[in-house]
């Protein structure tokens, strides 16, 4: 008889990553996992995520007596400048108008450890993304809609933020806040096949 896998906890209250976990058919636990997000001064992007994601698997790992966890940390880059989550609605139109008509990058760092053995293993993907020139009005209407409030760069690729992109380049799943491929592939090194 075949062992079952170890469980899979998800460390993030995020529910879009929840929602590609299922997508997928994942059978998870989520365990949120709260840690220090703020950039370190001179921090590179990619530092960064890794940086967060790796700390968020650690604090999971500690409270949880087995399974495998996975965490992860979205950020969106426009040239060297890390845009997080707007403050609030003033904060939203700024990030947008600096987005309108250029290319950013959206960066994830992924983080999946083992609880038992302590074996982790950190990587990121990277996605360009390509907005349309947006107007004034376009970007008043998008942030009375509430959705860029929660949001790394201020926009859900996923929702009515798709009308603002115009093209991507790499994977789509990373925007919303999870590379689906690269998790399956990290999680296989870990003994779990999701296909």
């Amino acid at each position: 008889m075949k062992n079952a896998p170890p469980p899979l906890i998800l460390a993030s209250n995020s529910p879009r990553r929840s929602a590609l976990l299922r997508q997928i058919g994942a059978q998870f636990s989520v365990a949120s996992a709260d840690v220090d997000e703020s950039i370190m001064p001179g921090e590179p992007a990619e530092e960064y995520v890794v940086r967060v994601a790796r700390d968020k698997v650690r604090v999971a790992v500690q409270r949880i007596s087995a399974g495998i966890v996975i965490a992860a940390d979205t950020i969106v880059v426009l040239d060297n400048e890390i845009m997080g989550k707007p403050a609030d609605a003033q904060d939203a139109k700024k990030v947008l108008m600096k987005l309108s008509g250029r290319m950013h990058r959206v960066i994830t760092g992924v983080a999946v450890a083992e609880t038992v053995t302590g074996r982790e293993l950190v990587k990121t993907a990277l996605t360009k993304v390509w907005f349309r020139e947006l107007s004034a009005s376009d970007i008043a209407s998008y942030v009375a809609s509430g959705e860029p409030l929660d949001k790394a760069g201020a926009y859900g690729i996923q929702e009515k933020g798709a009308l603002l992109v115009d093209k991507i380049e790499g994977c789509y799943n990373n925007v919303v806040g999870l590379p689906l491929a690269l998790l399956g592939e990290m999680l296989r090194e870990f003994g779990i096949k999701l296909l």
